[in-house]
């Protein structure tokens, strides 16, 4: 068994924010971290990878995991699925490891519920404008579909206060940086350190 488990970090944003932008920078550039992959309902992308992106379902497949308890938490998205499972997730930090959760503010609700222990994350866009440049650039949507995203987006913002840091994504080198620091001063706080290195205290105070 590790010495230390895992921190639990919860990352929340509007669609459009660059979070998993921001996620897939840092995770390559620290050891010891890794992304659950949620299940969801939703159809398969262009150029997505089942089992990488996420794990893509039934909805009848994932009512079945729903009632066998098999999420951790889960919620509906533009009429869509996401869950994440419980089980890698306790087994992942368990094993040392920290795991990050890339989930909406319903999902953050219900982990910080069960696991108070966990680090939550907002990120928000540096205005209204660029949002809605983003989620064009990204060439995925029609004009209605991201017409209804930015309208969810103002709800989805209104949430940022239950974080318990909160990020704006307008220079992505500069938010990368800060939400590295959040990950390695988390790792660096005084009952995890004491975890990790109680042999070396032992000696050192002996």
């Amino acid at each position: 068994m590790p010495s230390c488990p895992g921190n639990l970090f919860i990352i929340s944003a509007p669609s459009g924010a660059g979070k998993t932008s921001l996620v897939n920078a840092l995770v390559p550039a620290l050891t010891d971290i890794r992304v659950s992959v949620s299940h969801t309902t939703r159809a398969q992308r262009p150029g997505e990878v089942d089992g990488v992106n996420y794990h893509f379902v039934s909805a009848e497949v994932f009512a079945g995991m729903t009632q066998q308890g098999d999420f951790l938490e889960s919620a509906e998205v533009f009429g869509n699925r996401y869950g994440t499972s419980q089980r890698w997730v306790e087994k992942t930090l368990a094993e040392g490891t920290d795991v990050i959760l890339e989930i909406d503010w319903q999902g953050a609700q219900q982990v910080r519920k069960l696991l108070p222990q966990a680090i939550s994350v907002f990120i928000l866009p540096p205005s209204r404008a660029a949002l809605e440049q983003r989620l064009n650039l990204r060439g995925q949507d029609p004009a209605d579909v991201i017409a209804q995203r930015m309208a969810q987006a103002i709800g989805e913002m209104e949430h940022y206060a239950e974080a318990d840091y909160l990020l704006v994504n307008d220079q992505f080198d500069i938010a990368l940086a800060e939400l590295r620091t959040i990950v390695i001063s988390a790792r660096l706080k005084l009952d995890r350190q004491l975890l990790r290195h109680t042999a070396l205290l032992r000696e050192l105070l002996s």
